[in-house]
């Protein structure tokens, strides 16, 4: 496992998910985007090769531009540092990619849990990526079960590993050249066998070896080592696929026959006629067998006459041995009759003529006459004149031909590439046939990842793979806190902050009478503060409480003001207080301080005035007609 574990501040490393003999794949998450992503590593020792680090920077960027629902995407690209000793630090590039959730096709081999519908379906998908990708100019080099994904239950096909020719998990099947993985020699065409440039039909070979393997467990050829097998690709009929599963079909037997082919010519030509054949093979219509003498054999138009070295492929994969093999040996080496026929013919002329005999089959010549012995003299003197006057001409072309300056290759104008994306300005450059390299810098204005502009200028004239400086934005140094994320959930905060360039920091929780809870209050930098792109900025989240203030000793207008300030409302209870000011709050239901509810109703206790004593009753006064009947009352008593 690698030391670092978090690539450019963003990736965290998990898992290995697997080791090849050229990058290690770890399973890592996206800190930013909150997503589960594949990260490549290029072996740290074979980053210390510039070869090794510009192939593998050059095809990333070129795979980066595929986009297809059968292929793996590639989502980011970059590099880190393994630190050593003094002078010894070294920059290691690495890719990141989807992370495909399922299993190998080799895994299903393995399992025998695949039918013939289901290797037909998931080689259509294979066929699929193919046929994007070669349009795209990109050749895979490397098909087989194990760079082939099945995703889940949906049973989608992902095809791995574009672009860059190596294996994960069969390093040990690996053939390689000097410096170069070329294929894993069970699915290896016999073009990159002897060494020869490939091509998409390569691609198709390699898939039709698929195909055969997932109808019937192996592949077409096995052997104790990649170069036995190797050379049986070159040299080998296969058997039919129906041989080791009778239930396949002879259209699909023809199918196979025509996309295994020693020749290229002699396959499917794109990945579409492929699919083609392989459709109307489930209809079972058979694809036309080749005519009648047609080349089957790459041999018959390789000379067999170069060595192979001991433990590897090289060019010439085909040596001295099958040489030997070929000539003594019969059908089985993949010589056919009419081949045989002509090397015995060859040789029975060779040794007749070493032996003075006529070969057989042919008739003495007659006696020449005068005539015709001097029409052949002057036929003679005339073919050494035509001769003689075809050397001066040549030896008069060569001469101009050294003595005359070399032609300088025409000049090519630097594209037209600002407000493109890095990765199809890469491809566009390429495709111009030069050698760009990216430069990022700070810009305020052009989005980041996209192309400010080229050194070389657009339409300069320069000369073919010259190197040209691709300048391309790394978004502003400078951002500036938005405004309006009060009141937003802390969700959306943070979100509106990543587009902006900033960080969500640390979220601390505050009580407030109108945010509601969970939502922001405010930011540290507050909104419209410039700082720094990635710079870091903490929230204060509301709780959804309020602090209930102290009221007692408040008038009642005053308590029911405060209240309202703080989001509160107010239930009043008078009671009678001789001891206190009427009006005043002598209690309140919720204490000082306690925290509450927003817009929770708090009740108080206002005083008011004592009722007044009642007033004594007053004592009757007698009316002066009582007094004055007294009198004479009296009088009569007297």
């Amino acid at each position: 496992m690698t030391s670092q574990r978090v690539l450019n501040g963003r990736y965290e490393l998990g898992e290995l998910l697997g080791r090849g003999g050229m990058a290690d794949v770890y399973k890592g998450v996206d800190t930013v985007l909150g997503r589960t992503v594949a990260v490549k590593l290029l072996r740290a020792d074979l980053a210390r090769d510039p070869q090794f680090h510009a192939r593998f920077k050059r095809e990333a960027q070129a795979v980066a531009a595929l986009n297809h629902s059968s292929i793996v995407a590639i989502y980011d690209t970059g590099e880190y540092t393994v630190f050593g000793g003094p002078g010894e630090d070294v920059r290691v590039p690495y890719i990141v990619m989807e992370y495909v959730s399922g299993r190998t096709v080799r895994d299903l081999i393995r399992a025998k849990e695949l039918d013939i519908d289901q290797a037909i379906e998931f080689i259509l998908g294979v066929l699929a990526a193919l046929e994007y990708s070669h349009k795209a100019g990109i050749v895979h080099r490397d098909i087989k079960p194990a760079n082939v994904m099945v995703t889940g239950e949906s049973n989608d096909v992902k095809v791995m590993d574009f672009g860059i020719a190596r294996a994960m998990a069969d390093s040990a099947a690996t053939m390689t050249q000097t410096q170069a993985v070329v294929g894993t020699a069970q699915y290896l065409s016999p073009e990159q066998a002897l060494g020869e440039t490939v091509d998409a039909r390569s691609d198709l070979y390699s898939a039709a070896c698929l195909l055969f393997e997932m109808l019937t467990s192996r592949p077409p050829f096995t052997g104790d080592s990649p170069v036995s097998v190797a050379y049986q690709h070159v040299r080998e009929i296969p058997e039919p696929a129906s041989t080791f599963n009778p239930a396949v079909s002879e259209a699909l037997d023809s199918v196979l026959a025509k996309g295994l082919q020693k020749n290229r010519a002699d396959r499917f030509q794109d990945a579409a006629a492929f699919r083609r054949a392989l459709r109307a093979a489930k209809n079972g219509v058979a694809v036309p067998a080749l005519a009648a003498g047609t080349p089957t054999d790459v041999t018959e138009a390789v000379p067999l006459t170069q060595p192979i070295p001991e433990g590897g492929l090289a060019r010439g994969l085909v040596g001295a041995e099958v040489l030997d093999s070929t000539l003594s040996g019969g059908p089985e080496n993949g010589l056919a009759a009419g081949g045989q026929d002509m090397l015995a013919r060859e040789a029975a002329e060779s040794e007749a003529e070493h032996d003075g005999a006529m070969p057989l089959g042919f008739a003495p010549e007659r006696e020449r006459t005068a005539r015709q012995k001097s029409r052949r003299r002057a036929w003679t003197a005339v073919v050494v004149i035509l001769v003689l006057l075809v050397l001066a001409g040549g030896g008069f072309w060569v001469y101009s031909t050294v003595n005359q300056k070399p032609t300088p290759p025409p000049l090519i104008a630097v594209p037209a590439v600002a407000g493109m994306s890095e990765a199809t300005a890469l491809q566009t450059l390429y495709g111009a046939n030069l050698s760009p390299e990216s430069h990022h810098v700070p810009d305020d204005k052009v989005p980041k990842g996209t192309v400010i502009s080229t050194d070389p200028g657009v339409g300069s004239q320069v000369a073919p793979k010259s190197h040209v400086m691709l300048n391309v934005s790394d978004g502003p140094v400078s951002a500036t806190v938005p405004a309006g994320l009060s009141g937003l959930t802390e969700a959306a905060a943070r979100d509106l902050l990543r587009q902006a360039g900033l960080v969500g920091g640390s979220s601390t929780l505050a009580n407030s009478a109108t945010v509601p809870a969970g939502s922001v209050i405010s930011t540290k930098p507050a909104s419209g503060a410039v700082v720094g792109v990635g710079s870091t900025v903490d929230l204060v989240v509301s709780t959804g409480k309020v602090a209930v203030p102290q009221l007692v000793g408040l008038s009642e207008a005053d308590a029911e003001a405060l209240l309202k300030a703080n989001g509160l409302a107010i239930a009043v209870t008078e009671q009678e207080n001789s001891q206190v000011t009427p009006g005043k709050v002598t209690g309140q239901g919720d204490a000082f301080n306690s925290l509450v509810e927003q817009g929770k109703t708090i009740s108080v206790i206002v005083a008011k005035a004592p009722a007044p004593p009642p007033s004594p009753t007053p004592t009757p006064t007698p009316s002066p007609s009582d007094t004055k009947g007294g009198g004479g009352l009296g009088g009569l008593g007297g």
